[in-house]
């Protein structure tokens, strides 16, 4: 790897880590706007205009609180967790192409800090991981309500994992590759993967709630039964860690859903653009582009919290085995014969 290309990828990495910190932050703050809208409230407004200042004074707020670890608590894996929790959360956006390629002094640089070839079972392995920073924590805390939390959560990550690998299945089916860049390459202009797997979607937007522990399926720290669920125990920024790991697996379950169905960076008349402007002046459009559509995922995450009442826990379980998992294989099916039938037609 040459020195400017080294430079360059250290400078994304720093860029993505910064701003899914601060799109984590102030998703708090827009969780609490539409809060507020859809109940008829203002919601914050002291801290700065409009409460625009509000996520600063939260996150001082973190900083400076007493940290607490309870007596009979296991103390290594008590930090462990919520570190874990906030690691998996961040490596996540590696391999999420932000836009096409940009050049710089007769160089041309990819806006991803990594392309592999396997770069979906990547994202799998990351949001495998990331349950375990949940249920160390929990296991740690020796705390009854945290612990069941915890089950909660590992469990309810294991059933709906399946049914978001099989409605995966299907996509490659049609794509062919394993490799984030090349899956969104394909749907250069308008041919969106939402088009050809709408059902895929439908099911990958349900699991994708289920994985970030997002209402209607929050069971993992549902404040009813379980006080704060797996963090009841926790406080100050290990408690701050665990609030901005789950924003920020909002803020990039949401970059893969753009980047799997709804065209990533592309956009119509991209190549137009190119051809009227300059490629630079395209790909940052297209990161823009891309960057509107997470921000609508984001917004339609909190649409449904404060829409949808939380399932029971019997409920949340019969939907992802009985009902999910059966659709996820019967999309392979059709996707497979009308795979077959369009190839023997020649189209």
């Amino acid at each position: 790897m040459e020195t400017a290309d080294l430079i360059f990828r250290i400078v994304l990495i720093v860029v993505i880590f910064a701003i899914s910190l601060v799109v984590a932050m102030y998703s708090t703050y827009a969780e609490r706007k539409v809060a507020a809208f859809f109940q008829d409230r203002i919601g914050p407004n002291r801290a700065g205009p409009w409460g625009i200042l509000q996520p600063l004074a939260d996150g001082g707020k973190m900083f400076l609180k007493e940290e607490i670890i309870p007596t009979n608590a296991t103390g290594f894996l008590f930090i462990v967790g919520p570190s874990l929790a906030i690691l998996t959360a961040c490596i996540g956006s590696a391999v999420i192409p932000w836009g096409s390629a940009i050049q710089i002094g007769g160089r041309t640089f990819d806006l991803q800090v990594t392309d592999i070839n396997v770069g979906v079972l990547y994202i799998f392995g990351v949001v495998s991981l990331g349950v375990y920073g949940i249920m160390i924590g929990g296991w740690a805390s020796n705390n009854k309500y945290s612990l069941l939390g915890a089950i909660r959560a590992a469990s309810q990550n294991i059933s709906y994992e399946i049914s978001m690998g099989l409605s995966i299945i299907a996509l490659l089916m049609l794509t062919g590759t394993l490799s984030l860049k090349e899956i969104a390459e394909q749907q250069h202009g308008f041919h969106w993967n939402v088009w050809r797997q709408p059902l895929g979607f439908i099911l990958f937007l349900i699991c994708a709630f289920a994985e970030t522990n997002r209402s209607p399926f929050d069971l993992p720290e549902c404040e009813t039964e379980l006080v704060g669920g797996y963090h009841t125990e926790y406080s100050s920024m290990k408690l701050g860690f665990y609030l901005f790991a789950e924003y920020i697996n909002m803020f990039i379950s949401s970059a893969v859903m753009a980047t799997l169905y709804w065209g990533g960076y592309n956009y119509p008349f991209m190549d137009d653009m190119a051809v009227w402007f300059s490629p630079n002046t395209a790909a940052i459009v297209g990161v823009v582009i891309l960057f509107g559509k997470i921000f609508f995922s984001i917004f339609f995450f909190m649409w449904v919290r404060w829409t949808i009442p939380r399932f029971r826990y019997d409920q949340l379980m019969d939907l992802g085995w009985k009902i999910l998992i059966p659709l996820a294989i019967a999309n392979i099916v059709l996707t497979g014969v009308g795979s077959t039938l369009l190839t023997h037609f020649g189209y």
